[in-house]
């Protein structure tokens, strides 16, 4: 790689051309090939803003960039080819071709990431060269927490563009929650009417003395969510929802009652949780339970046409279902040997359930307590060890373990670090990380999909503080997922640090409020507001 071409993520290969740079102009065309009319579209509608080229729809000249589909390409894979004659954006499929196009808006500097140029007749060159790419693995994702603070439909969008210009193609959208219910469900309109809104917030970590003494809430409508999926999908994201079961579930309680442990407690008077941790109010084992959540994801299926569907199944406390005689009566008819065993029937319920309409249920690692349903996949979260469990188990895996990839966790000591949240977990730290462990065999190495990095956003009071915890880590994360890295202590970590010189610049222009390398900047400081940092390394497992 030379200094021409500062990527992220970094491609497999980088072949220099002629020296010097080909120049895009007023008169360059963009020549569609079938199956890359949504490419273009991107093209004309980002690159194009920003340049001020108009790249109309032509061939008549070398000064055109061509668009195609090649079937020597894998899916994802694309390769670039800029030669002093047409510049060539090739690709596997679609995907492919977008991932190159990409790839080349990354060529044109960090100026072609703003949405208009900065001035007339401004030069537009990209360096003589190949560039052929695909990435290391097919599940590359982002989970955003939108139930404990709620994000606004422009702010979700714009972060699917972040995930875009990152070449992460997996939306892990986290949807429902304790704090709040955030997608409209017609048949069950108090989810959001009720579950949506909690009247005051948590400010800073649970044990925090301060509040933020008003409502909060939101929720998106179903015209949203489709637009919110086509609009992932016109960029090749997959959009996969997350419904929280059993656990995590107070805010559907309290907007239907008849959902929680009634035997238990009085469940009419709960209100949507307005502080953080785990709830010990969880989803009753009841028929009348099984049945209001297919209600639920009856409609979801219409709203995501993603193969997999989350239902969560993480932190269920069960303290209520010991104390339930309707619990344990349903453990006695079922024949389970205790409450893990009826956590684990619960997740097999929805298993078949999504099985039987042709989608695939995938959990957290806890799923996995009791039993684990055949064709289910886990999001291994607690370190590495479900994730290796589940993959010698013949079950796909996902592998986010808290302490690599949990962009909550704070990113430095130091004192000015706002709302300090877990183990200190810096750039390098991420960049380091490694989705496969070494102890699986190739075979079960298989069944590792990919890797994703999660946001929570309990000490997140705004779109800034997201920001400011994804990034600039979201970038080293990215580069995990899609390039082939050596061994965690082999990688060049000097080299990414020269290539994130320039990457910041994109993310200036993008209006992304990173953390700066040098530490917070005064606005970006959280003083007085009470964290929970741990001390010391994480655990490797």
């Amino acid at each position: 790689m030379t200094s021409e071409i500062e990527l992220i993520p970094a491609p497999r290969h980088f072949t220099q051309g002629a020296s010097g740079h080909d120049a895009l102009d007023e008169a360059t065309l963009l020549e569609t090939g079938p199956g890359t009319e949504g490419v273009a579209r991107w093209l004309r509608s980002t690159v194009g803003a920003a340049t001020g080229l108009p790249l109309r729809e032509g061939r008549d000249h070398d000064n055109r960039i061509v668009l195609s589909i090649e079937a020597d390409l894998p899916p994802e894979g694309y390769r670039i080819v800029i030669d002093g004659s047409a510049r060539r954006i090739q690709g596997g499929s679609a995907a492919g071709v977008f991932w190159g196009a990409q790839t080349f808006r990354q060529l044109l500097g960090p100026d072609a990431f703003r949405r208009a140029p900065l001035r007339v007749g401004q030069e537009w060159a990209v360096p003589m060269g190949t560039i052929e790419d695909a990435p290391r693995f097919r599940w590359r994702g982002f989970m955003l927490d939108v139930a404990r603070h709620f994000m606004p439909k422009e702010g979700v969008l714009r972060h699917l563009d972040l995930m875009a210009a990152h070449k992460l193609n997996v939306f892990h959208f986290h949807l429902t929650d304790d704090q709040g219910w955030r997608v409209e469900i017609k048949r069950y309109p108090k989810l959001t009417e009720a579950g949506s809104w909690r009247a005051r917030t948590k400010f800073g970590h649970r044990a925090s003395p301060l509040w933020e003494e008003k409502p909060h809430g939101g929720f998106y409508t179903q015209d949203d969510i489709r637009e919110i999926v086509a609009y992932a999908a016109e960029r090749h994201i997959t959009v996969v929802p997350e419904i929280d079961v059993p656990g995590h579930s107070q805010a559907a309680i309290t907007a239907y009652p008849e959902l929680g442990n009634t035997d238990v407690i009085d469940t009419t008077s709960l209100s949507v949780w307005d502080t953080w941790g785990i709830s010990a109010n969880v989803l009753a084992p009841t028929d009348t339970t099984l049945r209001f959540y297919e209600g639920v994801f009856e409609e979801l299926l219409e709203l995501f046409p993603s193969d997999f569907i989350h239902v969560g199944g993480d932190e269920c406390l069960k303290d209520q279902w010991r104390q339930s005689p309707t619990a344990q009566a349903r453990i006695k008819e079922l024949g389970l040997a205790d409450e893990d065993e009826l956590q684990a029937w619960f997740i097999g319920h929805f298993d078949k359930w999504l099985t039987a309409r042709g989608r695939r249920l995938i959990g957290w690692d806890e799923i996995l307590e009791g039993g684990l349903a055949d064709g289910a996949a886990v999001s291994s979260w607690r370190g590495y060890a479900g994730g290796v469990a589940a993959a010698r188990a013949g079950h796909d895996v996902v592998m986010c373990p808290e302490q690599y990839v949990y962009l909550d966790h704070r990113q430095a000591a130091g004192e000015d670090e706002p709302v300090p949240i877990g183990y200190v977990r810096t750039l390098e730290d991420v960049y380091r990380f490694e989705p496969v462990p070494p102890e699986l065999t190739p075979d079960e190495a298989r069944h590792v999909l990919g890797t994703q990095a999660n946001v929570w956003t309990e000490v997140m009071e705004d779109p800034a503080r997201v920001d400011y915890q994804t990034f600039p880590r979201l970038s080293a994360f990215a580069e995990v997922a899609w390039s082939s890295l050596p061994a965690p202590a082999d990688r060049d970590y000097a080299d990414f640090e020269r290539r994130m010189a320039v990457h910041y610049r994109r993310l200036d222009a993008l209006g992304v409020g990173y953390r700066p390398p040098a530490g917070p900047l005064p606005w970006q400081q959280r003083p007085g507001v009470l964290g929970r940092p741990i001390e010391g390394a994480p655990p490797n497992r």
